[in-house]
């Protein structure tokens, strides 16, 4: 603190005085108003960028006002493999975008290719924080105006699931119940929910539509149904518009080659079978192993829906412009034909150029045996369809960045 009065005169030889970046003599004596007159206005002009360089005087972010023709989307888990394409999206499409993830699942070399590619002021901010943490949650939207909210943030393996329960409940569920709250309290207008064809579990009859009963078999999709539930119930009595999308089997990467799929070492057991496939063409991995031989499928393999992820991204972002206030939208993304997991395989071999090696093992806990969407109404409603639906053509764009990036996001 500088103090501008009740200074004491010392007697002094005559010697410059260096206030800031300027020289003044000292006034050899008392009556030389002049020089009092300037070294005074020095102190002020001194103490004036003292207290403009103060975080207490700092000048409002960006991203905590509201600005006209600009609509800034929370994108929860936005390190992630989806989430950091649906952010790449947003960014694209001239939306202001604030990440949010704890990288337990995501990295943070995602978000720095953001970074590097929208580095303009006002356009992508990265919040490090869990959202399990509700002082956190409360803090960041205390801080930040938000228009919408996609929301990615859970852990999203099945067999994982089966394994470890509670974390799911508590992750998924529990951690949605303090984003829905935090949304509530601050207005926040718009609900993107990334949900998953899990909460079907095993319906008796396929294609799925968006009526079939939901009967999830594995704490994944269960703990998807209970978030689900909470978001319709609260809707019921909310001005908040909300999209639901229940998606499928994801796959591929950003056909610019910016980013890919990097799932944690430790996770790679659990994770997808792309992932798998990729590790084992590039012999990470002996073989690539199929769980499950027996399923009542036309080569007993499990049958999935493959999504790219682009395709789905463009579902979120549709999603988003349809959104209606006191409407709830819930939907099925998906390409509508399922294939096997044989048919995966001889796919990624061709993609890769590699003969991998395949062993077949019993079913894993948790898998049901055929699923694949209707997306009737995604179109009909959302005028949405999915545009990458050659499963090679979608493997070749995410073996590229696989095989530039071999260690993922460590790789750049």
């Amino acid at each position: 603190m500088l103090s501008l009065f009740g200074v004491r005169s010392q007697r002094r030889n005559s010697r410059a005085l260096s206030v800031g970046d300027m020289d003044y003599l000292e006034p050899k004596t008392k009556n030389n108003l002049m020089g009092k007159l300037l070294l005074l206005a020095s102190l002020v002009i001194l103490a004036i960028i003292v207290i403009s360089r103060s975080s207490s005087f700092t000048s409002p972010s960006v991203f905590s006002q509201r600005e006209e023709g600009v609509t800034h989307v929370l994108v929860t888990g936005g390190a992630g493999y989806i989430g950091s394409h649906a952010a790449l999206r947003l960014l694209k499409d001239s939306y202001r975008v604030t990440i949010v993830d704890n990288l337990s699942r995501g990295n943070l070399g995602a978000v720095k290719v953001l970074q590097e590619l929208f580095p303009q002021t006002g356009r992508l901010q990265f919040i490090y924080a869990d959202l399990g943490d509700p002082a956190a949650v409360e803090k960041i939207f205390s801080e930040n105006s938000f228009d919408a909210v996609m929301h990615f943030a859970a852990v999203a393996y099945v067999g994982e699931s089966t394994l470890y329960p509670l974390k799911y409940y508590h992750n998924i569920t529990s951690n949605t119940l303090g984003v829905l709250e935090a949304m509530a309290r601050h207005k926040v207008k718009k609900l993107i929910y990334s949900s998953t064809c899990a909460t079907y579990g095993e319906p008796e009859k396929m294609p799925i539509t968006e009526d079939t009963p939901q009967a999830p078999i594995n704490p994944y999709g269960k703990a998807k149904k209970m978030a689900e539930d909470m978001i319709l119930d609260f809707s019921k009595n909310s001005e908040m518009a909300v999209m639901i999308l229940r998606y499928f089997n994801v796959i591929g990467s950003d056909p610019g080659g910016r980013l890919g799929e990097a799932p944690r070492p430790e996770l790679r057991e659990q994770g997808r079978i792309s992932g798998a496939c990729f590790d084992a063409a590039r012999g990470f991995i002996p073989g690539l192993q199929v769980k499950g031989t027996d399923y009542k499928t036309s080569d007993g393999t499990c049958i999935r829906d493959y999504i790219d992820v682009t395709d789905l991204v463009d579902a979120h972002v549709k999603a988003l412009q349809k959104a209606q206030p006191r409407k709830v939208g819930i939907y099925n993304v998906g390409t509508g034909k399922g294939r096997s997991v044989k048919e995966f395989v001889e796919a990624c071999k061709k993609a890769t150029g590699v003969e991998i090696k395949v062993d077949f093992l019993p079913r894993r806990p948790g898998d049901y045996a055929e699923v694949y969407s209707d997306p009737t109404k995604i179109l009909r409603d959302l005028n949405w369809t999915a545009q990458y639906t050659n499963l090679q053509n979608s493997l070749e764009v995410a073996w590229r960045w696989q095989k530039i990036h071999p260690h993922g996001y460590a790789s750049y």
